[in-house]
């Protein structure tokens, strides 16, 4: 899948990132493999149990195509998939830890005005 890049005004770098990970599923998958608590199918499809297991490949293969994850046979049988982060997927740490800590805070503030 290849993707547009935007050369245009301010904003646009934005949406390239958003392009990237957007999606209900992508940041939440991209989270756990950097809290590298999940990186074959099977744990991270436990770790995130409100995605079908249709929609979790789909956003694996779409973060695949992106090179943000790359996928590996995790036994010599191919048996265990495994997904490991990309030199590129690995820049995207500091995006995805920002947007833990403001989830984090987002929460704390909701609950005060409850």
């Amino acid at each position: 899948m290849s993707r547009e890049i935007y050369d245009c005004a301010a904003g646009c770098p934005v949406q390239n990132t958003v392009d990237v990970i957007a999606g209900k599923w992508k940041s939440v998958i991209l989270y756990h493999l950097f809290q590298g608590d999940a990186t074959r199918f099977s744990t991270l499809n436990k770790a995130i149990p409100s995605i079908t297991e249709r929609m979790l490949a789909l956003q694996l293969a779409q973060l695949e195509a992106d090179n943000i994850i790359v996928k590996r046979a995790g036994h010599a049988d191919g048996r265990a998939t495994e997904y490991q982060l990309t030199a590129l997927g690995q820049t995207l740490a500091p995006v995805i830890q920002a947007m833990a800590a403001w989830g984090e805070a987002y929460k704390v503030r909701r609950k005060a005005l409850v």
